[in-house]
């Protein structure tokens, strides 16, 4: 199973008046892990755009159990959990310095055509990522 790590240093907006990152910024942190996992697998968004079709999000889980203060590092974990014909569905773990499991989440993705809006097989349309996802998801 192939997992995308990134290490990350909050910024000072990030945080909140208790000085733990804001709750939202978790789903951007989530955002950043995909777009580094499918980087890494040898693709970009750019170009399914670019071939008119988008992948939206369908659903957001996210648990929180502890907070990340502010001073500490951060190291984000993605991975691709279940690559299906149409939806895709990622996994995230959010660790602060010290090696604490701090939020995990999971986001649900389709393609559809960007035209209209209508869901596409994604092994269809781009048989090449859909044949490279399959083999990151697999342990």
């Amino acid at each position: 199973m192939h997992v995308s790590v990134l290490n990350m240093e909050p910024r000072y907006f990030e945080f909140d008046m208790m000085g733990i990152v804001y709750h939202s910024h978790y789903l951007e942190w989530f955002e950043q892990g995909r777009l580094n996992l499918i980087r890494e697998l040898g693709f970009d968004y750019y170009d399914m755009e670019q071939a008119g079709y988008i992948s939206p999000v369908h659903e957001m889980k996210v648990e929180y159990k502890r907070g990340i203060r502010y001073g500490e590092t951060v190291l984000l974990k993605t991975r691709i959990i279940d690559n299906g014909g149409v939806k895709t569905l990622y996994g995230y773990e959010v660790y602060n310095g010290e090696g604490t499991l701090c939020v995990e989440g999971s986001s649900s993705h389709y393609v559809v055509r960007r035209e209209d809006f209508k869901p596409v097989q994604f092994k269809k349309a781009f048989p090449d990522w859909y044949a490279a996802f399959e083999a990151a998801c697999k342990p």
